[in-house]
């Protein structure tokens, strides 16, 4: 049974496509990396996944669950399903992204708080007590009441994973989650996902970090020009590339790492 399931997706923006026939399985507790130039379709897919950008064509299953099929050229999605059920499904993705996203008026707790209360429909004392296990997991319990404003990027960006994980979702979607870090901050956001990826959660992400794609991932994906051009384990991926493309990409990717 897989988690995540995509089957020849397309996706366009007026002329331009984005996703060309993308087809990718990700299993229970797999962690799937990412990679690839800017334009890729990384982030494109991502949002693909959890319905924040409408696909073209193509198969999407969640959870074994056919959510999405579009046919080419039709533009409709042939599944049929109640919008709560929908909902349902689609709240089994967890999202973090780029930026953050969080609620600049509320704090940190308030911020893992409100869409339990609201979505979740979780009492105000059972919500607290969630969002205060999950400070605690990601090291902020001394920032409970502090508003974003006050924490820095990092730590922002842990409270936003913090507050995706109080949604008990069976998957992690990571689009690109240390890009708008300081360099000296990107390390204390991927010590918390490498600590998901050990308990078993199952997670996508899209990512430029290399070092991380070799130390958490099950499999490393490269994507350019909306294909997936080569996809295998960390070990053969890095040392063992077969596409030309995939070989400069980590020639040029590496190099500036070092």
């Amino acid at each position: 049974m897989s988690m995540i399931r995509t089957e020849n997706l397309c996706k366009s923006f007026h002329s331009l496509e984005v996703l060309k026939d993308v087809s990718l399985t990700v299993e229970p507790g797999e962690v799937v990396c990412i990679v690839g130039p800017s334009g890729a379709g990384k982030s494109t897919y991502l949002r693909s996944l959890n319905g924040l950008e409408t696909i073209n064509s193509g198969k999407i299953w969640i959870d074994d669950v056919l959510i999405e099929d579009r046919d080419k050229g039709s533009h409709v999605n042939k599944v049929k399903m109640p919008k709560q059920q929908r909902l349902a499904i689609l709240l089994e993705l967890g999202m973090v992204f780029q930026r953050f996203n969080l609620f600049p008026h509320l704090t940190a707790l308030q911020n893992i708080m409100i869409a339990q209360t609201k979505v979740r429909k979780r009492g105000e004392a059972e919500a607290r007590e969630k969002a205060e296990s999950l400070l605690r997991r990601v090291g902020l319990s001394d920032k409970i009441n502090e508003y974003p404003s006050k924490l820095s990027g990092g730590q922002q960006q842990r409270l936003a994973i913090a507050r995706a994980l109080a949604m008990d979702p069976k998957v992690m979607l990571f689009d690109e989650p240390t890009s708008a870090l300081d360099p000296e901050l990107v390390g204390e956001v991927l010590n918390v996902m490498k600590k998901l990826a050990e308990d078993g959660m199952t997670m996508i992400v899209v990512t430029h970090e290399m070092a991380f794609a070799a130390d958490a991932a099950d499999r490393v994906v490269f994507m350019a020009d909306g294909v997936i051009v080569e996809q295998s384990p960390p070990s053969e991926f890095f040392t063992n590339p077969k596409n030309d493309r995939l070989r400069d990409f980590l020639r040029r990717t590496l190099r500036k790492e070092e």
